[in-house]
């Protein structure tokens, strides 16, 4: 349990932190029903053991680069889909692919998963055992998620 303590502790400065910046009213008993709101999430996340599995803190000094490169991805991609849908006879061609996620972690696997779904053109469908479902609106822009480029950005992020 003492491993657990920092983890523990952190989520816990996290989450107070958001609730006073998002509530924005500091009445008694609004307090005290954001502390009462805090701590049951943190008994929740301790029952699902989200400190023995999940929680990471490493993640955080590599989010702004991927944050970068993500930003840099949806717009290529939002230009190619513009292009796309300008276009007199749409070049689409609907298509489904299935690969294996970089990232062996639940946490991993869902940053892969939204970063995808994020990028326009492209939609998670489905992870599962470590292998994501993605619809992709064209075979170009399957084959260019099948290149690996967005499973080696979010692995790095994730490894330990």
């Amino acid at each position: 349990m003492n491993r657990r303590w920092p983890r523990f502790s952190a989520l816990l400065f996290l989450l107070i932190t958001a609730w006073l910046l998002w509530s924005g009213l500091y009445t008694t008993l609004l307090l005290g029903l954001g502390a009462l709101s805090c701590i049951l999430s943190l008994y929740l996340a301790h029952r699902i053991g989200f400190f023995d599995e999940v929680f990471s803190l490493q993640v955080i000094p590599r989010l702004p680069r991927y944050w970068g490169w993500l930003l840099l991805e949806i717009a290529r991609s939002s230009l190619e889909v513009t292009r796309i849908i300008l276009h007199r006879k749409p070049p689409i061609s609907p298509t489904v692919v299935e690969f294996e996620a970089a990232p062996r972690g639940p946490v991993g696997q869902a940053i892969l998963g939204n970063s995808i779904t994020l990028t326009p053109g492209t939609l998670t469908l489905d992870v599962h055992n470590g292998r994501l479902k993605v619809h992709c609106l064209t075979r170009e822009g399957a084959d260019a998620l099948l290149s690996g480029e967005f499973n080696r950005h979010a692995g790095a992020l994730t490894e330990d």
